[in-house]
């Protein structure tokens, strides 16, 4: 019986425990599944100081371990792990079977696989040739639904992201819209997979052979928007992304971002303003220049506020230099 090759990678920065359960759900999926998969797991440490290597060397000894000596971000990370596979750079393989791995799933180590989501998510590209790429429906802690699968972005999920509507009758509402970028409730809950524009990277499923035809993520995307970007250019290629409702896994969001919640906070603008640059084709020179004079504005008003409170002896000097500095940076972009 043939059985799927499955490379799941996890770049990892200072979050040991939650990379302990991860690695544990992770191989417990691969055990369980019915559709008998071969799963290779990489993991690439960004230098953290947590000890997080030397859990994975001493408690996982079947996973191929890369402790960097420097952070290399989400897409260096990953894209270092699609190079030991064969599947980027000068190394690529004419051809996608030659590889170790026929799927490659991005795995957030704040993530813990349910049931048989990795079975279900490699099942589909198995039996959807036209797919590049497909994504699981993502679960807070306590069980609650986390949005997993957006449209590409435009103005108004800018706005609202930055200065979102919460004192209008029906926020709720709008912020969960097609207006934000949201697929709508229905889509989730007939339990059939559906066609997105992109997938979050916490937990993507691609395929060797589309990575092998579009090329690894951009590395000018250092942290955030990367997936995005990388969903755009398999679509370009016409192929297909998806999300599969039944294939549920916990996400316990941002446990790494929010270590330096205001440096990560620039870096997501950084990258999101890249991406508008880039695809500015879709993006009019006006509105382009309204998204940065957003950015511009909320990163004034929160200088002005975070000033005031630290005037006041109500914020910590250390949070608001890093503050300080990232707002900073953003006025300048």
């Amino acid at each position: 019986m043939r059985r799927p090759r499955l490379a799941v990678l996890v770049v990892s920065y200072n979050v040991r425990e939650l990379l302990r359960n991860c690695l544990r759900s992770v191989a417990a999926a691969a055990v369980r599944s019915a559709h008998h998969l071969e799963v290779l797991t990489i993991v690439v440490d960004n230098a953290s100081k947590d000890g997080s290597a030397a859990m994975v060397a001493h408690e996982f000894p079947d996973v191929r371990l890369h402790a960097s000596t420097e952070n290399l971000g989400f897409t260096g990370g990953n894209n270092l792990a699609l190079r030991l596979l064969g599947l980027a750079g000068p190394a690529q393989p004419a051809r996608a079977d030659g590889a170790e791995a026929e799927y490659v799933l991005l795995l957030n180590p704040d993530t813990e696989v349910l049931d048989d989501a990795l079975g279900q998510m490699v099942a589909f590209l198995e039996s959807h040739p036209e797919a590049a790429a497909c994504g699981a429906s993502l679960r807070y802690a306590d069980g609650s639904f986390q949005h997993s699968a957006f449209h590409f972005p435009g103005l108004l999920q800018v706005l609202f992201d930055l200065f979102p509507p919460a004192a209008l009758p029906g926020a709720s509402r709008l912020l969960n819209s097609r207006l934000n970028g949201r697929y709508p409730a229905n889509c989730w809950q007939n339990n059939r997979p559906f066609a997105v524009d992109f997938v979050l990277g916490a937990a993507l499923l691609v395929r060797s052979r589309a990575i092998l035809a579009v090329g690894p993520l951009d590395e000018g995307y250092w942290m955030y928007c990367e997936e995005m970007e990388w969903c755009r250019r398999l679509r370009a290629a016409r192929w297909g992304v998806y999300i599969l409702p039944t294939a549920r896994i916990v996400h316990h969001e941002a446990q790494s971002s929010r270590q330096r919640r205001w440096r990560s906070f620039e870096q997501l603008w950084r990258s999101r303003l890249r991406y508008f640059h880039q695809y500015a084709s879709d993006y009019p020179p006006p509105v382009l220049w309204l998204i940065r004079s957003l950015v511009h504005l909320y990163a004034r008003q929160q200088l002005g506020q975070l000033g005031r409170r630290f005037a006041q002896g109500k914020l910590d000097g250390v949070e608001w230099e890093e503050a300080a500095a990232a707002l900073s940076a953003l006025t300048r972009l």
